[in-house]
């Protein structure tokens, strides 16, 4: 054994050990961050005292430099409070308050390069991000470890190049729900964001914000021994063709853990706070709405100039505000047609949204328009046709993964888009990890196995009551989410898994700029005129939201707030009855499921506390004015 005498201990020790913490403003957030003796950065993370996230690791390799050991502490900086404010026309809040403690880390290796790491903490989570010298990634080393006993509820990453026309990866999958953390991914490639996770009293939402084109998108690798989930990057083929697959950029997305008790992490808005600011867009054209959608029950034959003027039609009766024109639309209607339709909505008030595949040569898929958006100048070019035409947005499918050629790719649609004052909506596409603050033009995305995969198979219905009572949780979350919920008559072929009140209750419960509902004509003429009047009356942004009750992929009860009217929607996906308590602030209307899977029931409500039921596999809208 060797022994060192005391002084030369404490030297030994000096040289490499230190700790520091930096605590949110309310104090009941700490972040504890310090170096190994090899000189690895770490951080772990606690909330009143109780442990959240274990030593956990940090770092970059970069291909010019190894900044995840033998580092030194060149300066620890100084506490500084962040105070934002901004607004979002498609979020869970429109008016949002971020506040947090920064403070900056800045680490050299022996070389003198240099790696920072800056951390914020907030009442509700945390979040860090590495600034370097700039230099392609190889590895990103963050880790987050958690204690043996925690559970997670997680999304397994699809391969690239997998599924229908290799149009995987684009977040649809089903989730793992409460499974013991280290769990493996069914996948290689991994789990995505957002991440949620719960630690003793604590929950945790993973997920990353801040995406400015120069970084790839990130995830959770397949693998978690311990309990401890390590960053992952894409996987070779996520590539825009001849572009880059990791990011360069000087500083990296923020990784953004928003955390506490369940209603804490539902009611954050981080993954925004921690967005870029948004770009110039005029403020008129940010214009969040409710759609008619021919394709979700009718599928392709209904992308003809007959039909779609119907569904024109139809959002006039409903007084919803634009009619999507999917796949095809150029071939089976044609410009000049689809210019006269556009013309035709709007004189009626209708905006009318055109369908676009992004891809190159990255998948075997054949809609069109196709390779239209490839280039600036190409891009431009379109953009500035559809403005002429009269289209209001557009929705671009089958992106080909997180590469950072590829979130470059998104960022540069989202730029030319709002130069040509359009909207837009992302389809078979990554998560929008906070865009819809940066970008005001984008109005929702995918990244979600969509109302479309229970209208394909038995399986996929059976299977959408769990997946819809998970969503809010996580997917939904942050970002704007284009499930196109909402089915009240029969799916060709599929017996419906869903009550007509779990239906009703996903156009409150879920998220979106541009909300497109999948039901037909014929389907919303079988529900009585008090539903039909509820979905026109239905605000089409939300100012506040409250977390009321659930459990993940279980059930799930939130109250949203539009000036000075609340609506309170829940979703029960067990197989028995679940009671919730719901607190009224003022008297008002009740509609839930009647007596038939097929059936509504409306009845008036008073103030205070009410006892609700909903049935298996249902759900209600409460109303009331405050």
């Amino acid at each position: 054994m060797i022994k060192l005498a005391l002084p030369a201990l404490l030297v030994a020790v000096q040289s490499w050990s230190f700790a520091h913490d930096i605590a949110s403003p309310d104090k009941q957030v700490k972040v504890q961050f310090e170096l190994s003796p090899r000189g690895e950065p770490t951080y772990a993370v606690a909330r009143a005292g109780q442990p959240v996230l274990l030593t956990s690791r940090l770092g970059l390799q970069l291909q010019s430099a190894d900044l995840t050991r033998s580092l030194r502490l060149a300066s620890a900086g100084a506490v500084q409070r962040i105070s934002e404010d901004y607004t979002l026309a498609t979020g869970k809040r429109r008016s949002n308050h971020y506040e947090a403690n920064e403070r900056r880390f800045s680490l050299r290796d022996k070389q003198g390069r240099k790696l920072d790491i800056v951390f914020r903490v907030s009442n509700d989570g945390v979040a860090f991000r590495y600034e370097t010298a700039g230099g392609t990634v190889r590895r990103e080393a963050t880790s987050f470890a958690f204690a043996p006993a925690a559970r997670a509820w997680l999304q397994p990453m699809s391969v690239a190049q997998t599924g229908w026309a290799n149009t995987n990866p684009s977040y649809e999958e089903y989730y793992q729900a409460d499974i013991p953390v280290g769990t493996a991914s069914p996948l290689p490639s991994g789990w995505v964001f957002p991440a949620l996770f719960r630690s003793g009293d604590n929950w945790v939402a993973l997920t990353e914000a801040g995406m400015d084109g120069s970084w790839h998108a990130s995830r959770l690798q397949d693998k978690a021994p311990g309990g401890e989930y390590r960053i992952g990057g894409p996987s070779a083929p996520e590539v825009f063709p001849g572009g880059a697959l990791m990011g360069s950029g000087a500083a990296s997305p923020w990784r953004v853990l928003a955390l506490g008790p369940l209603a804490t992490v539902m009611q954050s808005t981080l993954g925004t706070d921690l967005a870029a600011p948004a770009i110039p867009f005029d403020a008129a054209l940010v214009q969040p709405g409710h759609a008619s959608w021919s394709w979700a029950i009718l599928k392709d034959d209904a992308t003809v100039f007959d039909v779609q003027k119907k569904f024109i039609d139809y959002a006039v009766q409903m007084k919803w505000d634009y009619t999507l024109v999917d796949a095809d639309w150029d071939r089976k209607i044609g410009y000049d047609r689809m210019r006269e339709l556009a013309q035709y909505a709007a004189g009626k008030g209708v905006g009318l949204l055109a369908w676009y595949n992004s891809s190159g040569s990255w998948n075997k898929t054949e809609y069109s328009p196709k390779g239209k958006l490839l280039t600036r100048e190409a891009r431009r070019a379109e953009f500035a046709r559809l403005r002429e035409m009269g289209i209001k947005g557009v929705k671009i499918d089958f992106f080909g993964g997180d590469g950072q050629s590829f979130i470059a790719y998104y960022v540069d649609i989202l730029k030319d888009a709002a130069e040509a004052g359009l909207l837009v909506n992302f389809h078979g596409a990554t998560l929008p990890r906070g865009w819809s603050r940066t970008y005001p033009n984008l109005m929702t995305a995918e990244a979600v196995r969509g109302f479309e995969f229970s209208t394909f198979e038995q399986d996929g219905q059976d299977k959408v009551v769990k997946h819809a009572a998970m969503l809010p949780f996580a997917r939904n979350l942050f970002d704007p989410m284009d499930f196109t919920p909402m089915a009240f008559g029969d799916i060709p072929k599929i017996k419906r898994a869903t009550r007509n009140g779990f239906e009703l209750a996903e156009a409150v419960l879920f998220t979106s700029g541009i909300q497109h509902f999948a039901e037909t004509p014929d389907g919303m003429a079988t529900v009585p005129a008090y539903v039909q009047d509820l979905l026109r009356q239905l605000p089409r942004s939300w100012d506040d939201v409250r977390f009321v009750d659930g459990v993940p992929a279980r059930y799930v009860v939130l109250a949203r707030r539009a000036g000075d009217t609340w609506y309170v929607a829940g979703i029960n996906a067990q197989d028995s009855a679940q009671e919730v308590s719901v607190e009224l602030g003022a008297p008002g209307t009740l509609i839930t499921d009647g007596a038939g899977e097929r059936e509504f029931s409306q009845r008036a409500v008073a103030a205070g506390k009410q006892k609700i039921t909903m049935q298996p596999h249902g759900g209600f809208v409460a109303v009331f004015k405050q």
